[in-house]
């Protein structure tokens, strides 16, 4: 057990995904970073580990439940429960809605939005049992304004911010706060807006909003 509360970011990359490992681990946060990679998440775990942020890594594929959820379960298992749930996964294929089968849309859907209700499904009891909890999603502008290029991201990301909408209500009297984050721009280090730090600090906010002021989506 780390003794710290725990963040868990399913879905970690080095834009958003360091964003909040560093905002959170400077609160204090013990950060588990989920993904595929291995290399690149001993990468994250080096950087995060010279910036004094304690972190773990656990292999899985948001698109694969039975993965997915034993990795939250090993979290716990080793960690202790998570207090914050962050799904950050996007498949981005650039392709005419037209023209994708239908092999490669479910594909994109259960990274998409399926993967997350998995993972929300997977630490639900364990924040119920602590009393609480929160569970934000890394939503985006296409939910809002589909662009046809992406058509199978576009859906994904309405899904999940219709998701968000619903779990808000269902699991609000719980005490667990679910909220998606959409993000309407290009998340890069050197924009003056869409910047890793600067998101990071939206999630931050999100996340100390208490009782009828917490909020089921950011317009970001």
């Amino acid at each position: 057990m780390s003794g710290s509360k725990i963040l868990t970011i399913v879905g970690m990359g080095e834009g958003n995904g360091m964003g909040l490992a560093r905002r959170f681990g400077e609160e204090g946060f013990t950060i588990a970073m989920i993904a595929r990679n291995d290399q690149q998440l001993k990468k994250y775990q080096k950087i995060l580990q010279q910036e004094k942020i304690e972190s773990y890594y656990y292999l899985a594929d948001s698109s694969d439940g039975p993965e997915l959820r034993n990795s939250l379960a090993y979290i716990h298992e080793s960690l202790g429960p998570t207090e914050v749930l962050i799904y950050n996964p996007a498949a981005a294929r650039q392709v005419n809605l037209l023209e994708i089968s239908e092999d490669a849309l479910a594909a994109d859907l259960r990274v998409n939005v399926i993967g997350a209700l998995t993972a929300v499904q997977a630490v639900k009891p364990a924040m119920e049992h602590a009393g609480g909890g929160k569970i934000f999603f890394t939503g985006g502008g296409f939910a809002l304004q589909p662009d046809p290029k992406y058509g199978s991201l576009a859906m994904g990301k309405a899904a999940l911010r219709n998701l968000a909408f619903s779990l808000h209500q269902q699991l609000k009297p719980l005490n667990i706060h679910v909220a998606t984050v959409t993000i309407q721009g290009h998340i890069q280090p050197e924009a003056e807006k869409y910047n890793p730090g600067a998101i990071a600090a939206r999630y931050w906010e999100l996340y100390q909003q208490s009782g009828d002021e917490q909020e089921k989506e950011v317009l970001f």
